[in-house]
């Protein structure tokens, strides 16, 4: 019994720690730090990487907070996106993108959300309210 209570501790604790360690992966500068200190010339850190492919699947990804991570996994998996981490204008760059599609994103997302509200409202309405205001 106690040492499936451990077990069940070390799998959470995995768990998190690869939850963690992919997020991390959202952020350029991180990726930027882990090419300048040479992580993405080593074979296990590379075989580590294609190991986390599984946070593509959907029984996991509904645990991330970045969904972004999984675009940069993907990436990862090339060695030209690697090689160009190490320049920081790279990283930097990546992270201005990053910046102007959240911008974008959450505009978008609140103009979609007005018009699902106003279109709502539109159709709560009963229907002679909804006849006169057509009718003017």
């Amino acid at each position: 019994m106690a040492t499936r209570d451990t077990d069940d501790q070390q799998q959470r604790l995995r768990f998190q720690i690869e939850l963690e360690f992919v997020q991390c992966l959202a952020n350029p500068n991180y990726l930027n730090f882990l090419a300048q200190r040479n992580y993405f010339k080593d074979p296990a850190f590379i075989n580590y990487l294609k190991y986390l492919q599984y946070w593509k699947e959907p029984e996991y990804a509904k645990f991330l907070k970045y969904p972004m991570c999984l675009h940069f996994l993907t990436l990862l998996q090339y060695e030209s996106f690697r090689k160009e981490l190490v320049n920081t204008h790279c990283a930097k760059f990546i992270e201005e993108q990053q910046l102007l599609h959240w911008q974008h994103y959450t505009k978008r997302r609140a103009h979609m959300l007005q018009e699902a509200v106003d279109n709502a409202s539109v159709k709560a309405l009963p229907v002679a309210v909804k006849q006169e205001s057509e009718a003017m």
